[in-house]
């Protein structure tokens, strides 16, 4: 445990060591520079104890979390067996893949106009943005898990006599599951950028509102600022859950660590 102990602290010092020399050079270069506007760290830390105490940083948190997770699951439940079935019957990728790659350049929020238009103001329109930006990431990286899986196991398994409905569950789906995570982590950020865009124009509520309702209700760029780094610091969780499904023993063979 001891050593396990060290090691842990070991991995963390270089991080949190740049995150403090980070902050050092901000505060510093604020107080230089006798900004008025700009806050310093400690000036944001006790803004957002101000709204964590009010109650509303913790309804925009989970406003955020609603409308990602929403339309994240949603996303990944079609987004899965759309990209198995691209991936193993031929006829379906020549027919999907070329309206997959019109829309997918397609920015996620050159679709807020049409989704407000189609959905009004409200929570189902940001669930639809980050249905669409969570989908394709996902339908991509399953399709390419399929399309890569050494031929040599196939035949091996045809050989031996085995179905094709067996082979596709005992083989191609374990085959895949890494790339799938893969393609859930990329549409899990994605999701989180899009629904902070979302916020900003089209609601009332969470955090990319936070942000500018900060700046619109009195220069709040204390707040601004902390729920930027909120922000960043859900994305890190967020990821870090994901990357813990690598650690799953049907899918730790694809990882050397």
């Amino acid at each position: 445990m001891t050593v396990r102990l060290a090691q842990t602290l070991g991995r963390a010092v270089p991080p949190l060591a740049l995150v403090a020399l980070l902050l050092g050079v901000w505060w510093v270069v604020v107080v230089e520079s006798e900004s008025v506007i700009f806050p310093t760290p400690w000036q944001v830390v006790t803004g957002t104890l101000e709204i964590a105490h009010q109650g509303t940083l913790w309804a925009h948190i989970g406003s955020s979390l609603f409308r990602v997770g929403s339309g994240f699951l949603l996303a990944t439940a079609l987004a899965i067996p759309l990209g198995l079935v691209m991936g193993w019957v031929a006829g379906a990728y020549r027919t999907l893949n070329p309206i997959l790659q019109i829309l997918r350049p397609i920015s996620p929020i050159a679709w807020i106009p049409l989704a407000i238009l189609w959905f009004g103001v409200g929570d189902v329109s940001p669930i639809f943005l980050i249905f669409l930006s969570s989908l394709f990431p996902t339908v991509v990286q399953t399709t390419a898990g399929v399309h890569t899986i050494e031929r040599q196991y196939l035949r091996a398994a045809e050989n031996f006599g085995v179905s094709r409905y067996k082979l596709f569950r005992q083989v191609v789906i374990p085959a895949v599951l890494p790339q799938i995570i893969v393609g859930m982590r990329i549409s899990l950020g994605v999701a989180w950028l899009v629904v902070v865009a979302a916020e900003m124009i089209a609601l009332k509520s969470g955090l990319g509102y936070l942000i500018m309702d900060s700046r619109n209700a009195g220069n709040r760029y204390d707040l601004v600022i902390a729920a930027m780094a909120i922000i960043g610091l859900i994305g890190l969780m967020l990821d870090s859950a994901m990357r813990r499904l690598e650690m799953l023993k049907i899918v730790r063979w694809r990882y050397a660590r």
